[in-house]
């Protein structure tokens, strides 16, 4: 059987010879989003029954954490409480990702840079972020700065070893033709160590998102009197338990906002990338 004939059997029903009926993108839309949405809905349901069962007030129903939810964000707590936190995380996700990707191409270029600075790099990234919260409060103060530089000194790590190993990686044959044909420093930065390495810095700020949401909270936490940190910290020691889990539902939306908007940008940008992916698989 030759190709042709194996490529039409595959487009008709077979025994009939009639086309097949490609799924319209609607109904695949329609049909992604109810099967994104089905597990959920089972937690939810599951959570109702248990909830319901349970005598422990710590654990309410999902009703009662919506509720809350709507007569705690829905209003002036939006605006005092949810922006702000929203424009911190922000910035700080913006400079980790600037931070990260200069300086992580200029070690990944230069060998020598790199050993200069590996020992020094492996001591601050052991650090947690968190115990650096009462140094960074003493110099900045207890201000947005201080909140923002928080964010950056945990969710920096990420995009710069991932940017540093995908420097590293470029293929020496593409490197040594763009040598050949004296392609100059710059050409060569911008056509080939970005777009090669851009996989691995596209990954590396996937996992700084995460970092950057917990360190947004924890900075909040400490000697702060408005974001979602310090909302969520004051409902706790309050003994408002329906309201605190409305704020933990709250954080749980943010970072499905922000995988999604990562998402968005990641296929715009890697488009070329999932493009030979696409004609490897096929």
């Amino acid at each position: 059987m030759s190709t042709r004939t194996v490529a039409v059997t595959a487009r008709t029903v077979p025994g009939t010879g009639r086309p097949r009926r490609r799924r319209g993108v609607g109904r695949r839309v329609v049909g992604g989003f109810l099967y994104s949405l089905g597990l959920p809905f089972l937690l939810l349901v599951l959570w109702g029954a248990l909830s319901t069962s349970s005598t422990n007030r710590f654990f309410p129903g999902p009703v009662a954490i919506g509720e809350s939810f709507i007569d705690t964000w829905v209003g002036a707590a939006f605006v005092e409480d949810v922006l702000p936190s929203l424009y911190r995380l922000a910035l700080g996700i913006l400079a980790s990702i600037v931070l990260g990707v200069a300086a992580g191409t200029l070690i990944g270029l230069f060998g020598w840079l790199r050993e200069l600075l590996e020992p020094l790099l492996e001591f601050f990234r052991a650090i947690p972020p968190p115990v650096l919260i009462p140094v960074v409060m003493l110099l900045l103060g207890i201000t947005d700065t201080m909140k923002v530089v928080v964010i950056v000194s945990g969710a920096l790590w990420p995009v710069l070893l991932n940017t540093i190993d995908g420097v590293r990686a470029i293929d020496s044959v593409m490197s040594e033709t763009a040598e050949s044909f004296q392609v100059t420093w710059w050409e060569r930065l911008w056509f080939l160590v970005l777009p090669s390495a851009s996989p691995r810095i596209m990954a590396g700020v996937r996992q700084s998102l995460s970092v950057a949401l917990i360190l947004m909270v924890i900075s909040e936490m400490f000697a702060s009197s408005a974001g979602l940190g310090y909302r969520i910290a004051y409902f706790q020691r309050n003994y408002l338990i329906a309201e605190m889990w409305s704020g933990i539902l709250l954080l749980g939306l943010v970072g499905v906002l922000l995988a999604v908007t990562f998402g968005v940008v990641e296929r715009r940008v890697l488009r070329w990338y999932h493009g030979i992916r696409e004609v490897n698989r096929a």
